[in-house]
């Protein structure tokens, strides 16, 4: 009969720890769960916001009415490079249409267009695809000096396109830029990275 009582507490003990273990176990499933849901929500925030174009300014490269995905996070881990393709507020104005144009110019350097012709720091400005040579520097007729926080992009058709060449959208500071153009959604036949 002892043996009995003692085969009971020790089968009781080995239920409640059995327990123990499930309720465990599905506290840490409801953890990671959660876990994955905002991590999940957080990605598609900074990763997953779309830009459609509305004008011509950056044929042949993007089209009007193509849609893209915005990399949002990359430009708070690190700083636009020259080519990059940003979105970015005109001067800060969060009513204003969302404007997409290529890094040029990075901070501190000095930008001038003579000739049709981008220099940088006084040097020709190499670029890997052929773009029109530019008929209007406008403001980069004469040296444009960027400070530690701007941009000078250019749209790629560079002859139709309104970018830091002009007063109404000047130098972009770091702070406007929302992120870099990096997956087309649409049209889907044209679907993929940029």
């Amino acid at each position: 009969m002892r043996d009995s009582i003692l085969d009971r507490v020790d089968l009781s003990g080995a239920v409640m720890k059995l327990e123990d273990r499930e309720i465990r176990s599905r506290i840490n499933f409801l953890i990671v769960l959660a876990a994955t849901a905002v991590f999940g929500a957080l990605v598609a925030i900074a990763m997953f916001h779309t830009v459609t174009i509305q004008d011509n300014s950056m044929e042949p490269t993007l089209q009007i009415s193509d849609t893209y995905f915005i990399n949002q996070v990359i430009y708070r881990v690190g700083a636009p490079r020259r080519g990059d393709m940003i979105v970015y507020k005109v001067n800060g104005n969060e009513n204003a249409a969302w404007r997409v144009s290529r890094v040029i110019g990075l901070p501190g350097e000095d930008i001038y267009i003579y000739n049709g012709r981008i220099y940088i720091n006084g040097d020709i400005y190499g670029e890997n695809a052929r773009y029109p040579e530019i008929s209007n520097p406008g403001l980069a007729a004469d040296t444009v000096s960027l400070s530690n926080d701007e941009y000078f992009v250019l749209g790629d058709n560079r002859n139709n396109s309104e970018d830091s060449r002009y007063s109404t959208i000047g130098s972009v500071k770091k702070g406007h830029i929302i992120g870099k153009i990096w997956f087309r959604i649409l049209p889907r036949k044209n679907i993929g990275f940029v």
